[in-house]
């Protein structure tokens, strides 16, 4: 989709929803309904976010390192374990849009739930490395799929004074799950004791230290149980049995059944997630602006890719993401965030939290795990700011505070990595140690509210209906290509470049600041459908035309006390109660 101009409708509805509350404090007092809806759905944020953290943990355990000793010793193997996830959840978000397109948001959703519980079932049964490869890589997919379709979703029911409130959501359900999942590996690292030998004590699981092929006594582990390794994957299970069977009931986008003809199901849909009446003048504005949208871009499809239809059309729409001007600066700002997302480093101190903190001293496996359980309650606390407050203070700013903090954050800890080069048994190294622990944590917090929950945000909200599927799904795999390279790589690098690691994530943070400072516009308060006028691409004559036609067509010209007297006749009001009686 080209330029569109939609003015007249944006004042329409600031007229309307003039003096409510923005962010997540409207919500609870407006729309606890919209509310529920949307932390269900993020169950399956919660699901990612277990998947992330649990792995880290494991990789140091030593009954797990004796169940798998390549994995343990090998750091591009252990690399390879880590990243494949990322390569399935790379294929997932390609796929989901189509799917998602085809079925449904909340459909699609269902099916991740589904290959999540089988992924993790697998991993949790695992008896050889090629078991963790294919449970990872189906968990994988599934991730994929909910990255690309909860914030999506998310984005699709809501107005847009709580957007950036709710979709921020996801990235608190991603933090939330690394958190518990940390919390939770450390008590069950404890399991039959740290050490593999019950006749000694855990040092820290790092293969410098213990050896998987000459430490472990022989028949197997004597101390620690396979109860550490196998529950915490188990208990996966749990939240996405809970999401595939509740995911039917969550309400269907208004926006997908709007691109389905279901025009009346779409108008009660509005109503139910708005907890307002049918026939209430803002459910009446939102319902005819997603139609206006939804035919501009039907039409502006039959004009560009005359007799497509299905995959064809899809495939098409894909193609114009591409050659498109306008649309290409969407995708390419998306894309762009993602990759600076990833190179935050973020990933790599999630992934391999317990090696970092062993890095900075903390030698015993039992101070690793808890620092980074506080990693993980850091990261979940920090995340609030982006959803109180990212409809009040705007997307960009939220971006350049977060990249100046966490630049900050990794110069500080190269320089102690660098200056003690892993002694730390000399004066102040202790010390030292500790505080490059806090600047963990500060980069930790820093990227929790910024480019952890904004950078899902924008994606979603910069895109028109009709492309938003297949771009915010190429988007999401760009964002797990570079995730995938950044598990891959991190190993090595910690093993090779050790303070270098934090010095070239420090270049990427700034890069990031001056990116947002000098070329990514503000999306705050825009609606889903007046993004042209965002990124500039507005002058197109005949897409204006037609859009004022539709808009013309149907009604959305009318002032708001125009709609509330049509809508206030009892014969109109009932044949929209009789329309949706069996929505």
């Amino acid at each position: 989709m080209v330029g569109v101009s939609n003015e007249a409708s944006s004042s329409r509805m600031q007229q309307l929803t003039q003096g409510r509350r923005l962010g997540f404090r409207g919500l609870l007092g407006a729309n606890r309904y919209l509310l529920f809806s949307s932390l269900f759905a993020c169950i399956g944020s919660f699901m990612y976010g277990t998947d992330q953290g649990i792995l880290s943990n494991l990789l140091t355990g030593q009954n797990f390192a004796s169940k798998f000793p390549s994995v343990y010793s090998d750091p591009v193997l252990k690399g390879w374990v880590v990243s494949v996830l990322q390569l399935g959840a790379w294929l997932g978000a390609l796929v989901n849009g189509p799917l998602a397109n085809a079925i449904s948001r909340k459909y699609s959703l269902t099916v991740a739930a589904f290959l999540f519980t089988l992924g993790s079932a697998i991993c949790a049964g695992a008896q050889n490395v090629t078991y963790l490869f294919v449970g990872r890589i189906i968990a994988g997919i599934a991730v994929g799929q909910i990255s690309h379709v909860v914030p999506l979703y998310m984005a699709e029911i809501s107005p847009s004074e709580f957007r950036g409130a709710l979709v921020s959501l996801q990235q608190l359900g991603i933090t939330a799950g690394i958190m518990v999942s940390y919390w939770l590996c450390y008590g069950t690292s404890f399991a039959g004791g740290q050490a593999c030998d019950a006749n000694e004590s855990a040092p820290f699981g790092d293969s410098g230290a213990w050896s998987p092929y000459t430490d472990v006594p022989e028949g197997g582990c004597t101390g620690q149980t396979e109860l550490a390794w196998r529950l915490p994957l188990a208990l996966q299970v749990a939240p996405a049995l809970v999401l595939l069977l509740g995911a039917p009931f969550l309400p269907f986008s208004p926006r997908w059944l709007m691109s389905k003809g279901r025009d009346d199901a779409c108008r009660a849909a509005i109503s139910e997630l708005r907890s307002l009446p049918l026939d209430d003048p803002i459910v009446e504005t939102e319902y005819l602006e997603i139609k206006a949208a939804v035919l501009f871009d039907e039409r502006t499809a039959a004009e560009l890719h005359p007799g497509k239809s299905g995959i064809s059309l899809t495939f098409a729409k894909v193609g114009m993401l591409f050659t498109n001007t306008g649309l290409f600066k969407r995708l390419a700002t998306g894309c762009i965030i993602m990759f600076f997302q990833q190179f935050t480093g973020i990933n790599a101190i999630i992934y391999y939290a317990p090696t970092i903190f062993g890095s900075l001293g903390l030698n015993a496996s039992t101070t690793s795990l808890l620092a980074t359980g506080v990693l993980g309650v850091v990261d979940f606390v920090f995340t609030f700011p982006a959803i109180f407050w990212v409809d009040r203070w705007g997307r960009r700013k939220f971006f350049m505070a977060g990249a100046l903090g966490m630049m900050v954050s990794h110069v500080i800890v190269a320089a102690i990595v660098g200056h003690y080069d892993g002694n730390f048994n000399v004066p102040g190294g202790k010390v030292a140690g500790w505080v490059g622990v806090v600047f963990i944590y500060m980069m930790g917090a820093n990227f929790s509210y910024s480019w952890g929950p904004v950078a899902w945000l924008v994606p979603a909200e910069i895109f028109s209906p009709g492309h938003r599927s297949q771009a915010v799904s190429i988007i999401i795999s760009c964002n797990y290509m570079m995730n995938f390279v950044v598990g891959q790589v991190t190993p090595n690098m910690l093993d090779k470049l050790k303070y270098g690691t934090y010095i070239l994530f420090a270049s990427f943070c700034l890069l990031m600041f001056l990116w947002v400072f000098f070329f990514l516009p503000e999306t705050r308060y825009k609606t889903l459908e007046e993004m042209d006028e965002v990124f500039g691409d507005n002058s197109a004559t005949v897409d204006r035309e037609r859009m004022q036609e539709i808009m013309a067509e149907i009604g959305l010209e009318q002032t708001p006390q125009q709609i509330a007297e049509r809508l206030s006749d009892e014969k109109d009001r009932e044949e929209y109660m009789e329309n949706t009686k069996n929505v």
